[in-house]
């Protein structure tokens, strides 16, 4: 197994791309404040968004945010059995298809 260092994209923006990672940020941090739908909610919702699109660096650093902002392990628990139904079952009805005549 190789030591690299993992990629940091902000980093990588910020240098070659400082005028659109000052907007980035501020983005970044007004949705996922408090508003209609709480903070925590938010991040939940990403580390889902991740997960379907197959980002494991991303969950991990999700959930390590989202513990660190009073997440339970019974909520990332049940966003995880979200992600296996949203993940899965769309897949096996659409397989079940293949019953069709």
């Amino acid at each position: 197994m190789t030591n690299q260092a993992l990629f940091n994209w902000q980093d990588a923006l910020t240098q070659n791309m400082p005028e659109l990672m000052k907007h980035v940020g501020p983005i970044r941090q007004e949705t996922g404040a408090d508003g209609a739908l709480p903070a925590k909610t938010k991040t939940l919702m990403m580390m889902l968004g991740d997960a379907l699109l197959g980002h494991a660096e991303g969950v991990a650093n999700i959930a390590r945010g989202a513990r660190a902002a009073g997440v339970t392990e019974e909520e990332i628990k049940e966003t995880v059995a979200i992600a296996f139904i949203m993940g899965g079952l769309p897949a096996l009805i659409t397989a079940s298809n293949a019953f069709r005549k």
